[in-house]
């Protein structure tokens, strides 16, 4: 019984970390869209931060993932 609260609880992180990651991509992309800089001065801030955002919520899910298989081992 442990270990299914124990895999939901971890699916509805994953959840969870999607969409505020996508939220807060969002909210970035606007805030560079709506700037006075031309696109080839906004396309490496934009190009930037959706690797950063991405890349840590990659980071989050694989160690989400290592935890429950390391889980489910023990």
């Amino acid at each position: 019984m442990k270990k299914e609260k124990l895999i939901i609880l971890i699916k509805w992180t994953k959840r969870l970390l999607a969409v505020s990651a996508s939220i807060l991509w969002i909210v970035i992309i606007y805030n560079i869209s709506t700037s006075t800089l031309s696109f080839n001065e906004q396309a490496p801030y934009c190009m930037g931060s959706t690797m950063l955002i991405f890349m840590i919520l990659n980071a989050l899910y694989k160690g989400l993932d290592y935890y429950l298989i390391k889980q489910a081992k023990a």
